[in-house]
């Protein structure tokens, strides 16, 4: 089997502008385009390996795509590396995101804009866990 490694995350949210002010401002994503077409609006963010595309399709969308994973917000969980730890969580409790995990688990969960669940971890966890 051909090495593959995870190139784009898209994630279904109710109000794009609160979603792409998380992923710029709390995990350091650059916007690269937004567009409208095929009924939603798509804001594609990066962090110069990933492409995570943040979506808000139009009200009373029916299409098979708009509703491929249901209608609500939904991925299970994206997670992201962080250089610090503690600041990472310092400034999502600032912003107001609710921790999941419980005091000292890592990597640290926590609800995200439109419902979605996310966690970070400190930069090298997940390449870590992934070659064990």
């Amino acid at each position: 089997m051909c090495a593959m490694r995870i190139a784009h995350i898209a994630v279904r949210v109710d109000d794009i502008e609160e979603a792409r002010d998380f992923y710029e401002g709390v995990l350091g994503m650059k916007e690269v385009r937004s567009e409208h077409h095929r009924e939603h609006w798509s804001c594609h963010l990066t962090d110069g390996h990933i492409d995570l595309s943040i979506l808000q399709y139009d009200k009373g969308s029916k299409t098979k795509e708009a509703l491929a994973a249901g209608d609500k917000p939904c991925i299970h969980h994206i997670g992201f590396e962080v250089d610090n730890l503690e600041t990472g969580i310092e400034e999502l409790r600032a912003r107001g995101y609710e921790i999941i995990t419980a005091p000292g688990v890592i990597p640290v969960k926590f609800r995200a804009p439109g419902g979605t669940i996310a966690e970070i971890a400190p930069t090298g966890r997940f390449l870590q866990e992934a070659t064990k």
